[in-house]
């Protein structure tokens, strides 16, 4: 319904814009990923998690790193990220290979007529404060060029965050693909929309831990390389509900099995290599 093909017939300026930056970016080290991922042993369930003492349990106040000064014999060099001639997609490679782990949001969204709904992975998604619970969702480019979970999130000012887990890397990096407006990727996901209680977009039911969230407001970012250039909205949304699958999480309904989150949390950047291209969002 979203092939690459469809999206290079719905919106071929948009398609040959998204495939430049993907070329001058090179976030995607396998062109042909189903190759390497074939030389590659097969998935394994057999990694537990488990509890450990710290590398240097007995540390006390003043002794410093635990490396033994091995990390005092490297130097450092820094890096101007406004330097003349280096271009604004170092500073995100760097950024993104250097601020590990991070969790990926899986935002569904709905347009503000009801017509279509969205759904796709953002990399630039934490959480702020939880009393409110605050989140904060970061989106490539400005106003004038949203895309479909921006755009629908400024209209309804609803969203939902859903935490992606194992059982649903490739529905989720499925998504990752530049869909024209209107066309959802719930089909072609193959995950099951489940109702809300206080926002009108559908959560995904596989997800462990969802996060019902109302907007509290955004804040536009423009380009210091290329002043006038809007680069990037930050959304601060607020937590309204918690949805927690029911054998992951306490009686008190405070705490989350750390097997659980921990898979779900750390999958994008240790473990898999995501199957498509152009994964994940921003």
């Amino acid at each position: 319904m979203s092939s690459d093909k469809e999206q290079r017939q719905n919106d071929p300026a948009a398609h040959e814009h998204m495939l430049d930056a993907e070329k001058h970016i090179q976030r995607n080290p396998h062109p042909d990923f189903k190759r390497v991922e074939s030389s590659r042993p097969p998935w394994t369930n057999h990694t537990q998690f488990a509890f450990t003492q710290t590398a240097h349990p007995s540390w006390s106040p003043g002794d410093g790193a635990n490396d033994a000064g091995a990390s005092l014999r490297h130097a450092h060099v820094d890096i101007d990220p406004y330097a003349p001639g280096r271009p604004a997609v170092h500073n995100y490679k760097l950024l993104i290979s250097a601020i590990v782990p991070r969790p990926i949001g899986f935002l569904s969204t709905r347009s503000g007529d009801g017509s279509s709904t969205n759904l796709a992975p953002f990399s630039y998604t934490n959480m702020v404060n939880h009393d409110p619970p605050i989140f904060t969702i970061g989106f490539a480019g400005g106003y004038g060029a949203a895309k479909d979970s921006l755009r629908n999130l400024l209209e309804t000012r609803e969203c939902v965050i859903n935490i992606i887990s194992e059982h649903m890397i490739e529905a989720a990096n499925a998504c990752a693909v530049n869909a024209p407006y209107g066309v959802s990727e719930w089909a072609l996901t193959g995950l099951t929309p489940a109702e809300c209680k206080d926002v009108k977009c559908s959560r995904v039911r596989e997800s462990v831990f969802a996060v019902e969230g109302k907007l509290v407001e955004t804040k536009e970012f423009e380009s210091r390389a290329t002043p006038g250039k809007k680069t990037g909205v930050l959304a601060i949304v607020e937590g309204v509900r918690f949805w927690c699958r029911e054998d992951a999480v306490n009686e008190e309904r405070n705490i989350i099995d750390p097997a659980v989150s921990l898979a779900v949390l750390l999958y994008s950047i240790l473990i898999h290599d995501p199957p498509f291209p152009y994964a994940f969002s921003l």
